[in-house]
């Protein structure tokens, strides 16, 4: 036994690294690992006693939660521009558990959807009829599901609050709506019928939409007309503290909803408080990027990168960021079916390009040593936060044509991440830099869109998916980057994850913009 103690500790440095993990690396390893499984539990607890299934109707992904003896009407969720039903998953299932028959369903073009997007985005008879048609075929399905009663009431978040408002107007199962983040010109003083209006706290442009609609039927917001049981009925909320996205995950929100369709349908649910899942989702995952530090220590560790000089740094910091936009000015290749993909890929490595050709000159140019770190970061961020990801807020994993887009951005997406990862250390410059680099990176971004906003203002939303990444990824990746002094590894392993998920987010699209 002593022999094989022995023969360990003189393995352990070559395998895993100069030294074991020191007390604090163990704390952190601990308090991760304790969070994460606290969160994974009140993930879970919710969907306990639930009958989940998932289903494909004419070709689309349907899931549908229920109490399993669970009758009356059914209520359907759709979700915005670029999410999947995943992000409806706090609404669904608070809504199953008060005993409501529920469906989430991927829109074309979204989440794990195979057809793209088709027809004209700038008239209802394009695109808007084809995602109503959609709903319709899915709203066909869902009205024969064991227990329901053919009753129907509608729930969409953003680009689908006029989605459902619209179907709503024409489908006479649907007996009330429920529109969240709404902005939609068919909403008159008299249809539809049966409407709740909930808006963010911080969604000023939309609550001011919402105060007009109010206005037209005499009341100011938060105040109730008519009655929801009986004839028509209109109601704008608000759910505190939270902005687009947050609606999604605000118990106020849910409470309001499922208030509002107990009216609608003289149901009495089970008093009870909405689940929180928006916190919980938060800790999962801020707790996977706390393990991975301790994780990063097991790596051979590596010299840092040397510091650029102050001039060279800032150079190349803000010249390729500024030139890229104006190089691809009037470049347009469009191959790939997901929205301003093919001049996403060509702006990611033309400026991942000259930026490492200014380090080359530099004599900076990034070392090839320990590489393949970069592939067991990939890794570790794709299963790990990109699984909590897919499950709790919404699609992480291409599929499909998906994988083509993947492919097609990878190379850009590398060079710009090993660029970067150059530029500061490997995670180890100091936080003006590293603000700096990634400012300038937007700003590029944003001066495409200027220049050509008709066709590249879609890139705006890949902001959202920005923030996430340098909150999560690049933290995680900074840490491998700091441990083994290999801005190639940090720079690889980025540049893998930033193209699965800028694959698994942009909106399929073969239409007209």
């Amino acid at each position: 036994m002593a022999g094989g103690y022995v023969s360990l500790r003189c393995l352990y440095p070559a395998v895993i690294g100069k030294k074991p993990l020191k007390i604090w690396h163990a704390v952190a390893l601990v308090f991760g690992l304790a969070a994460f499984l606290a969160a994974i539990v009140m993930l879970e607890r919710p969907r306990i006693g639930l009958e989940i299934t998932h289903h494909v109707v004419d070709q689309t992904p349907v899931t549908v939660m229920r109490l399993p003896n669970s009758e009356g009407p059914v209520v359907i969720l759709a979700h915005g521009f670029a999410g999947s039903r995943q992000l409806m998953s706090a609404y669904q299932i608070n809504l199953a558990q008060a005993g409501y028959i529920t469906a989430s369903f991927d829109f074309e073009g979204h989440g794990r959807h195979p057809q793209a997007m088709r027809g004209d985005v700038t008239e209802i008879d394009g695109t808007t009829r084809l995602l109503m048609e959609q709903l319709g075929r899915v709203t066909d399905w869902v009205a024969n599901l064991r227990g329901s009663d053919g009753r129907i009431a509608l729930l969409g978040h953003s680009m689908a609050s006029d989605i459902v408002l619209r179907q709503g107007l024409v489908d006479e199962r649907v007996e009330t709506i429920i529109a969240l983040s709404l902005y939609s010109e068919a909403v008159t003083e008299n249809a539809p019928q049966s409407l709740l209006i909930i808006n963010g706290q911080w969604e000023g442009s939309l609550r001011t939409e919402a105060r007009r609609i109010m206005a037209e039927a005499g009341v100011v917001e938060g105040v109730t007309v008519g009655d929801p049981a009986t004839a028509f009925a209109r109601r704008a909320a608000v759910a505190p503290w939270v902005e687009h996205v947050g609606i999604l995950y605000s118990p106020t929100g849910i409470a309001k909803a499922q208030d509002w369709l107990d009216r609608s349908f003289a149901v009495n649910s089970p008093e009870r408080r909405p689940v929180a899942l928006g916190g919980w989702i938060v800790l999962a995952l801020a707790s996977v990027v706390l393990i991975a530090w301790p994780i990063a220590q097991l790596l051979p560790s590596g010299q840092e990168p040397f510091a650029l000089p102050s001039s060279v740094f800032w150079i190349l910091a803000l010249v390729p960021a500024a030139l890229t936009p104006i190089i691809l000015t009037g470049v347009r290749i469009e191959f790939l079916s997901v929205l301003v993909a093919d001049y996403l890929a060509l702006h990611l490595g033309v400026y991942g390009a000259l930026v490492l050709f200014g380090l080359l000159m530099a004599g900076a140019f990034p070392s090839r040593k320990r590489w393949w770190a970069g592939v067991l970061l990939a890794l570790f961020g794709l299963t790990l936060f990109g699984g909590l990801l897919d499950r709790y807020v919404a699609n992480f994993f291409p599929s499909g044509d998906r994988m083509i887009v993947f492919a097609a951005i990878l190379p850009g997406s590398i060079f710009a991440m090993v660029a970067e990862a150059s530029l500061l250390q490997g995670g180890a410059a100091n936080w003006v830099r590293r603000l700096g680099v990634r400012i300038a990176f937007l700003a590029s971004l944003g001066v495409a869109v200027a220049l050509d906003f008709e066709r590249l203002m879609f890139l705006l939303i890949i902001l959202p998916v920005i923030v996430v990444f340098h909150f999560s990824f690049s933290v995680m990746g900074s840490f491998a980057g700091r441990r083994t002094g290999s801005a190639l590894a940090m720079g690889i392993g980025l540049g893998v994850i930033l193209a699965w998920a800028l694959a698994a987010t942009f909106p399929l699209f073969q239409g007209t913009l």
